[in-house]
């Protein structure tokens, strides 16, 4: 199972972008993204090119997913969930810090 760090912050409004560029906030949690991806795309008998191909990424992407090198978006892992034939939450999974 790959793992890549995701921070997830409480946004708020801003009255103008230079103050939120300059402000310095600590994420709200500390979450993983972790993955089965390389599992998932074994058992459907795709290569990385193949699942590539059918998401509309490069191969280095799906390699880079698969170690936990890049965090997909959100509609990048919905499509290879689909495109897998499986609900997003067999293939990817939010852990960590839940205060």
């Amino acid at each position: 199972m790959s793992v890549c760090l995701v921070y997830l912050t409480s946004h708020k409004p801003a009255r103008s972008l230079i103050p939120v560029l300059q402000e310095k906030r600590e994420p709200a949690v500390e979450a993983r993204l972790s993955n089965r991806l390389k599992i998932a795309r074994a058992e459907a008998g795709l290569s990385q090119s193949d699942l590539a191909a059918l998401a509309g990424v490069t191969r280095q992407t799906i390699s880079s997913i698969e170690t936990g090198q890049y965090c997909p978006s959100t509609l990048l892992a919905f499509v290879i969930a689909k495109r897998l034939g499986k609900h997003i939450d067999e293939v990817f999974a939010l852990e960590g810090d839940r205060s």
